[in-house]
């Protein structure tokens, strides 16, 4: 079990101190909830580059009395060509080492939607502490360091050549000077400065000057649904945030147990995230409509007693993190950013040494598909954060995790928790964890249905199979993502803890 700490005037969950730090200190400067997220995420593309930064993707969720949903994810550039890819044999997108794995990527123009719609502080002044880190230097986290080490020998990544355990100091110059000119010149100087001309180089051709030129960020509707008493909220495709509100629905009909430790409820659980995704590769992409409206029908699919043979879809053809700030006027931020695959793409814009990610890695190869690569095009997406609200519109809860394809699952196990079984965050959070295993990449999970992964002290594992679920387990924090979580108490209190798998997480509240 994780601690649940507690505050009365904001809090920010992270999954570095030294983010939730800086979110505090603009808190403590009279910014808003959005001033907070965009400082701690800006020092989080500095200190965890294993997880997040400006060669990724934002998703966001702000509740202000009314939610708003921000999709800040990045389009494929002019180049993109999927008969090349098909005729190099491929049935789907390169994994690592591919520019063609690498739309533009739309965290910046996250940073810059939210502050001009939002924010209450200068964006030179939420620059400032990532640019401090970047330039002066920060201790690699005990997750950053040992990986360190093999990134440093790749193309554009000195920046971590002599890097070999936590501790040991990073220094990110050129990544302070695009955050920097981001700082002091806006967009232009980011996307058409030495990170856009760089990243045109890189590319060969995959994106031209307007692809930098277009904004990725736009305001969305979000999708919400009425459970547990509840509302709870996410993001629309492309991303994947329908199957968690699916899922919910499927759940609540099947009279979940009143005890989390009862094998039944890891049962129900699992077959309702079953149900809800086993069509997931051929149904999400950029224009779907959100299949909320098939919860009764993909019920009738689950046996409360066994597992159920679901289809899988064919196939049609990570890293994150996330983070949640409340603040003391009740304004909630739930936003997550992410590479896709740990440090991406494995590629490097070469002048900044910023990391590129490899979302395109859900883009299909199959001609016609409505998700299929192509020219402007914006990836089905993993990305997934979650807000709460309470009957009459306040604000309830600020949630989300990383986890690649097991966000929703990860997700569907939290809110229970929360809603159905009372839990406190701490207790939400930090208990163990099942997943539907897939692949190596765990981006996989829809390719196949090869059965349930439970961390080690989970109680579910011989009540699983003896239902018919294939099961494995493992090391409690590993691929189990890192959950982040404040809740709001009738009180007014703020409880919120940061996940323990982040190892140097924080609450931290004032």
């Amino acid at each position: 079990m994780s601690e649940t700490r507690y505050a009365l005037n904001g809090m920010v969950c992270t999954a570095d101190h030294l983010a939730s730090a800086a979110g505090v200190a603009m808190l403590d400067r009279g910014g808003n909830a959005v001033d907070a997220a965009i400082a701690a995420n800006a020092v989080l593309a500095v200190t965890a580059p294993h997880l997040c930064g400006l060669g990724g993707d934002l998703f966001a969720l702000v509740h202000d009395g009314t939610v708003s949903a921000l999709n800040a994810s990045g389009r494929a550039g002019s180049g993109a060509d999927p008969g090349r890819l098909r005729a190099e044999g491929r049935d789907r997108m390169p994994h690592l080492f591919d520019i063609r794995s690498v739309p533009v990527p739309g965290c910046a123009d996250g940073w810059l939607a939210l502050h001009e719609r939002y924010a209450r502080l200068p964006l030179a002044d939420l620059l400032a502490p990532a640019i401090r880190h970047a330039a002066g230097g920060f201790p690699a986290s005990p997750l950053l360091g040992p990986t360190a080490d093999f990134v440093g020998t790749l193309a554009g990544a000195g920046d971590f050549a002599a890097v070999r355990r936590a501790g040991d100091v990073i220094r990110r110059p050129g990544v302070a000077r695009a955050l920097a000119a981001l700082a002091e010149g806006g967009r232009e100087a980011f996307y058409q400065g030495e990170f856009g001309e760089g990243l045109l180089a890189l590319g060969g051709g995959e994106y031209t000057g307007d692809d930098l030129a277009r904004p990725n960020a736009d305001w969305v509707e979000p999708l919400e649904i009425e459970v547990f008493g509840h509302r709870v909220w996410t993001t629309p495709p492309n991303s994947q945030g329908y199957l968690l509100l699916l899922a919910l629905e499927i759940l609540a009909g099947l009279g979940p147990p009143a005890d989390p430790a009862e094998p039944r409820w890891a049962h129900l659980l699992v077959e309702s995230a079953r149900a809800a995704g086993h069509d997931r590769l051929g149904v999400l992409h950029e224009t779907a409509v959100a299949p909320l409206d098939t919860a009764a029908a993909r019920r009738a699919l689950v046996d409360p007693g066994r597992r159920s043979p679901l289809p899988v879809a064919p196939s049609a053809s990570g890293d994150t993190t996330y983070l949640c700030v409340v603040d003391g006027d009740g304004m909630g931020v739930s936003l997550i950013q992410s590479n896709a695959s740990g440090f991406g793409s494995l590629l490097f814009e070469p002048g900044t040494g910023i990391n590129l990610h490899n979302r395109g890695i859900g883009f299909s190869l199959t001609p016609g598909h409505p998700a299929e690569y192509g020219p402007g095009r914006r990836p089905p997406h993993t990305l997934c954060p979650a807000l709460v609200t309470r009957p009459d519109g306040t604000l309830r809860a600020v949630l989300g995790t990383m986890g690649g394809d097991a966000q929703p699952q990860i997700l569907l196990q939290i809110v229970t928790r929360l809603l159905l079984h009372g839990q406190a965050p701490g207790e939400a959070v930090g208990a163990p964890r099942w997943r539907l295993s897939g692949g190596d990449t765990g981006f996989d999970t829809w390719r196949s249905d090869q059965g349930v992964e439970v961390e080690e002290g989970a109680p579910w594992a011989d009540g699983l199979r003896e239902r018919g679920h294939p099961v494995g387990t493992v090391a409690y924090g590993t691929d189990f993502g890192h959950a982040h979580l404040i809740d709001l108490l009738p009180s007014g209190t703020l409880a919120g803890t940061a996940d323990p798998r982040a190892l140097i997480g924080a609450a931290l509240g004032r």
